[in-house]
C-alpha cells in the first residue's frame, strides 16, 4: 500500500523534526526515500519478454537470459541442473549463459531469483527457434487459410510452440488510429506482452499459416520442438525492418532514413499514404527527427521487435513481403539489394554468419484491380537474389495466385514449400527443394536450349497441357518445348532474352516431377 503523505506533509515532517539534526542534502535524501518507498515495495526482477512458459530455446548454441533487477543485486539463474549467478549492472540488466544443449522434447523449468523474488517459467523445450516475419501474406491467420477446416483437427502439435505478439495496428487501415493506438507507437509498446502458447486448434488460429505449414513439416521429418516467432506487419515494406543505423551506413540507402519519413520519397508512395490516414493528423505522438512513429516507418519495427530478440539465438528467418515495395520501379529496382543488407544485416547481428534465410516470391496478381505491372521484375529479381545468398532459399508460388487478390488463401503449399529448402538445406534431407530455376540459355542452330536446376525426375507441365510461358520479348507468347531436362525454343534468329512467367497474373504450367512450379525468369541467352 502506498503511505498517505503528501509532499507537503513530507516536507513539514522533515523540516520541523529532522531539520535541526540533518543537513538540506540529508534531507533530500530521506525525502526521495520515503516518497519511493511503495516503489522499492513492488516487484524489480523482471526476464526480457521473449521468455515465458511454454517456450522453445534454441538448441546447439549457448542458451541466454537476461533481464531486469536493482543495480548492484544479485540474481541466480537455476537451469538444467545448473546454477549460474549474475550481478546487476548500473544500467538494471542482468544476463547470464548456459551451455548449448541437443535438442530435447521432455519439459524443463528456469527458475530466476534475487533476495526474497522468484519468477518460474515451465514447460520449457529445446529445438529450433524460427522467426516468421514480412507483410500480411505471412502474416495470414490460420483461421483464414483454405484448407483450415480441413486442418484444424490435426492442430493439437505439442512439439510446436507459438508466439505471436500483435502490434499496434494490425487490420486497421484507412482511418485515424485511436488514442488507446496512438500510446502504443512506441519501441516499448508496439508489439503487445505476448506469451508462447502450446499449438492447438484455439491458438493457431491468428498464428501465421505459412509459418504453422512449415512447422508442421520439419517437425514431422524431423521430431525436433519448433518455435515460431511471429513478427509480421500488413502491409509493412522491407524498410522498417532494417536498423535505422544500418540504413544510414548504407550509401545506397541512406536517404531513406533522412527528414520526415512521410514525406521521403526515397520511401514507398503507398506506405507514406497509409501512415498518413493513421498518423498525419496526431501532432503530439511519439516520434523522433525523422518524425512520427509507425509501424511503417523506417527502422520502426526492427526496433520494437528484431532488436529486444537479437540476444536470444535462433535457427533462422522466414521471409514473406514485397508487395508494399513493388508498386514503382524505382522501389523495385532496389529491392533486392535492400533484402541482401538486412540478411547481410541479421545474420552479422546474431553473429550467425550462415543463419538460413529463406524467403517467398510474390505470387500472381492481374493489373484490373491491382497496381501490379513491375511484378514480373520483382519476381525475377527475387530469383536472381539466390546466386548472392549462400544458406537462402526461395518458395515460388505463382501458381497458387488469385487474379484479382493480394492475398491468396492457399498458405499450405507455401508454408510447405519453405519447409522444402529448410528441409534440403538445413536439415540435410535428400529432398528436392525447388521448382526448376533456370541455369543457362544457350543458342545453337536455331534454337534456344534451356537447362535447369531442380529438375527432379524430369520437367512437365502441371495441367498435362502444352507448355506456356514462355517468349522472347516478355509479351507474345512462343511455343517450346521439353526435352528431358531441358527447354527447348525454335528460333529464326538468335534473341538478347528469353522470359518466362513474365506476366503479373501468369499462367506458365512448367513444373518439375514434384509438381513443384518453376520461377518467373528473364536470362540472356548466350
Amino acid at each position: 500500500m502506498f503511505l498517505p503523505f503528501t509532499i507537503t506533509g513530507v516536507l513539514f515532517v522533515i523540516s520541523g523534526l529532522l531539520m535541526p539534526k540533518i543537513n538540506a542534502k540529508r534531507m533530500r535524501l530521506v525525502l526521495i526515500s520515503i516518497l519511493f518507498l511503495p516503489l522499492a515495495a513492488a516487484s524489480q526482477l523482471t526476464v526480457a519478454k521473449i521468455f515465458s512458459d511454454n517456450m522453445i530455446l534454441q538448441r546447439d548454441q549457448p542458451i541466454h537470459f537476461w533481464g531486469k533487477n536493482i543495480p548492484e543485486n544479485e540474481v541466480t539463474v537455476l537451469f538444467a541442473k545448473e546454477s549460474k549467478i549474475a550481478i546487476v549492472k548500473a544500467d538494471s540488466s542482468w544476463d547470464v549463459y548456459f551451455k548449448k544443449q541437443k535438442a530435447d522434447t521432455q519439459p524443463q523449468s528456469i527458475v530466476v531469483k534475487s533476495n526474497n523474488e522468484k519468477i518460474e517459467l515451465k514447460n520449457i523445450l529445446i529445438g529450433d527457434v524460427w522467426l516468421c516475419s514480412g507483410q500480411s501474406n505471412m502474416e495470414w491467420a490460420m483461421s483464414k487459410e483454405m484448407h483450415f477446416k480441413n486442418e484444424v483437427n490435426n492442430t493439437d502439435q505439442p512439439l510446436i510452440r507459438l508466439y505471436n505478439p500483435s502490434p499496434a495496428g494490425r487490420y486497421v487501415y484507412g482511418v485515424v488510429y485511436t488514442d488507446s493506438l496512438n500510446k502504443r507507437l512506441n519501441t516499448e509498446d508496439f508489439y503487445e506482452d505476448a506469451d508462447w502458447q502450446l499449438c492447438d486448434s484455439n491458438t493457431v488460429k491468428p498464428m501465421s499459416a505459412v509459418g504453422y505449414y512449415f512447422a508442421k513439416n520439419i517437425v514431422e521429418s524431423e521430431s525436433v520442438p519448433i518455435g515460431l516467432i511471429n513478427l509480421s506487419i500488413g502491409g509493412a515494406p522491407i524498410e522498417t525492418f532494417i536498423s535505422r543505423a544500418t540504413l544510414q551506413n548504407s550509401k545506397q540507402f541512406a536517404a531513406k532514413v533522412k527528414g520526415n519519413w512521410l514525406e521521403n520519397e526515397a520511401l514507398p508512395e503507398w506506405i507514406r499514404e497509409r501512415s498518413k490516414q493513421n498518423i498525419g493528423a496526431n501532432k503530439n505522438g511519439y516520434g523522433d527527427d525523422l518524425g512520427l512513429n509507425h509501424a511503417y516507418k523506417p527502422g520502426f519495427a526492427y526496433a520494437s521487435g528484431i532488436e529486444p530478440i537479437i540476444m536470444m539465438p535462433i535457427k533462422g528467418v522466414l521471409w514473406y513481403q514485397g508487395e508494399s515495395n513493388s508498386l514503382e520501379l524505382a522501389r523495385v529496382k532496389e529491392y533486392r539489394d535492400l533484402l541482401h543488407l538486412m540478411i547481410d544485416d541479421y545474420r552479422s547481428k546474431w553473429t550467425q554468419p550462415t543463419m538460413p534465410f529463406y524467403w517467398v516470391q510474390l505470387s500472381s496478381i492481374d493489373t484490373t484491380k491491382y497496381k501490379s505491372q513491375y511484378w514480373p521484375q520483382f519476381r525475377d529479381a527475387q530469383r536472381r537474389l539466390l546466386s548472392e545468398v549462400k544458406n537462402g532459399g526461395m518458395a515460388v508460388c505463382s501458381d497458387i495466385g488469385f487474379k484479382n487478390d493480394v492475398h491468396p488463401t492457399n498458405k499450405k503449399a507455401v508454408g510447405e514449400r519453405l519447409a522444402r529448402w529448410a528441409l534440403n538445406k538445413t536439415y540435410k534431407k535428400g529432398i528436392v527443394p525447388s521448382g526448376p530455376l533456370p541455369l543457362q540459355a544457350k543458342y545453337n542452330n536455331g534454337k534456344i536450349v534451356i537447362r535447369f536446376q531442380y529438375c527432379a525426375n524430369g520437367l512437365e507441365t502441371a495441367d498435362s497441357q502444352p507448355l506456356r510461358g514462355f517468349s522472347l520479348d516478355g509479351k507474345t507468347g512462343i511455343a517450346a518445348g521439353i526435352q528431358k531436362n531441358t527447354i527447348v525454343i525454335p528460333v529464326k534468329v538468335k534473341p538478347v532474352f528469353v522470359y518466362y512467367a513474365w506476366k503479373p497474373f501468369t499462367d506458365a504450367n512448367l513444373v518439375n516431377s514434384e509438381l513443384l512450379p518453376a520461377s518467373t525468369f528473364k536470362i540472356k541467352v548466350q
